[in-house]
């Protein structure tokens, strides 16, 4: 409902372009350090329900105390604070999720699918944007705040209720002598290195096309309600994978396979951007997102489960979700020189990536008994 509509709303309190990059720029950075410090508060003290209300709670009351604010000053600290409470949502809610689905998590040890979970967000998404711009339009661009705010109370409420309803306590990381240690005990793992150098190389590629695929279809004659259509095709290829495809592709080939399907798509898509604007091209490799995007997620997603003990679950997916956040942070900021110099064939270096990626799947091996019993096996 509301990320499409910050930068209108921040410009609409007086911030120029300049004093809005800082914003945005210094919120990314704020977001990669947050996840990661409440992820491992969470498993320090076994309360990643907990810890996931509280963050909620607080974002909520943060996003109101945007209407109010018309200084530049008190937009960057009210902002800044909404940015940190918010960012370990998605991390505390997969790792919850992720433990519920693979059935270890609660008492009847019932399943369920882990990508029906992400498909629902992504249709909610979708759904979010369209009736986002409605309200918008009646009503004006502060509306998006107290309805984002609205949501994150309903949010809220949902948490507290995982929380009265625990059927199973969670599982607290041990002591560490430092803040640092509890990263090591991952790091160590080869399997999660690997994992977090695929996912990075895979989901970094994304760079080029979210900065500048709307300046390329516009220099191309591509119109705003076209551009819409095709960035949606994306979202829309997010659920169906997620709801249809993902799980039973996961079910036959493995998470390494899986890996190397979305390696090679993002290969295909980005080598048809690099040489094409053309609308039904972009139509036809758009919804190739689902496979860069969300099969891929559902591999990492399979093989954290597996390769991450679970009173470290919380911290791996925030060190997951960091090393793709940094790598896109650094491809963003090289995709404005790779435009700049090469336009449109900017995006054979995503593919480029992809590629390196790829020669790198066949290592993604889920688990063995063997591997947990050897000392070596996993390092």
């Amino acid at each position: 409902m509301a990320s499409p509509f910050w930068p209108r709303f921040f410009e609409t309190r007086g911030l120029g372009p300049e004093e809005l990059g800082v914003l945005l720029a210094l919120g990314t950075a704020v977001r990669l350090v947050s996840g990661p410090f409440a992820g491992r508060v969470a498993d320090r003290l076994g309360a990643r329900r907990a810890v996931l209300a509280i963050c909620i709670v607080m974002s909520g009351l943060f996003a109101l105390g945007l209407l109010p604010a018309e200084s530049f000053w008190l937009l960057f600290v009210v902002s800044l604070c909404q940015a940190a409470s918010l960012a370990p949502v998605t991390t505390l809610a997969d790792a919850l999720a992720l433990r519920e689905a693979s059935g270890a998590g609660n008492a009847t040890g019932r399943r369920f699918e882990y990508g029906w979970v992400r498909g629902a967000g992504s249709a909610a998404f979708i759904a979010g944007t369209l009736i986002a711009g409605q309200i918008v339009s009646l009503v004006g661009l502060s509306s998006i705040v107290l309805v984002h705010a609205g949501l994150l109370v309903a949010s809220a409420a949902v948490a507290y209720h995982l929380i009265r309803s625990a059927s199973s306590h969670e599982e607290r990381a041990e002591p560490a002598a430092s803040p640092l240690a509890g990263f090591a005990p991952l790091l160590r793992i080869a399997l999660f290195r690997r994992l977090l150098l695929v996912a990075a190389l895979i989901l970094g590629s994304h760079a080029v096309h979210d900065a500048f695929a709307v300046i390329r279809w516009n220099a191309a004659g591509i119109g705003p309600g076209m551009a819409s259509l095709l960035w949606s095709l994306s979202v829309a290829g997010e659920v169906i994978v997620f709801f249809l495809i993902g799980p039973t592709l996961m079910a036959r080939v493995g998470p390494a396979a899986a890996a190397a399907i979305a390696a090679g798509a993002g290969i295909l898509r980005w080598v048809v951007m690099a040489l094409s604007a053309a609308p039904l091209a972009l139509a036809i490799v758009q919804p190739l997102h689902g496979f860069t995007f969300a099969l891929l997620h559902l591999a990492c997603m399979r093989l954290l489960t597996q390769v991450v003990p679970p009173q470290l679950a919380a911290t791996g997916q925030a060190i997951y979700a960091l090393a793709a956040a940094t790598t896109t942070a650094f491809l963003t900021l090289a995709a404005g020189a790779l435009y700049a110099r090469w336009g449109g064939a900017a995006f054979f270096v995503m593919a480029a990536l992809c590629a390196a990626a790829l020669s790198l799947t066949p290592g993604l091996r889920e688990p063995t008994p063997a591997d947990a019993k050897s000392p070596h096996g996993n390092r």
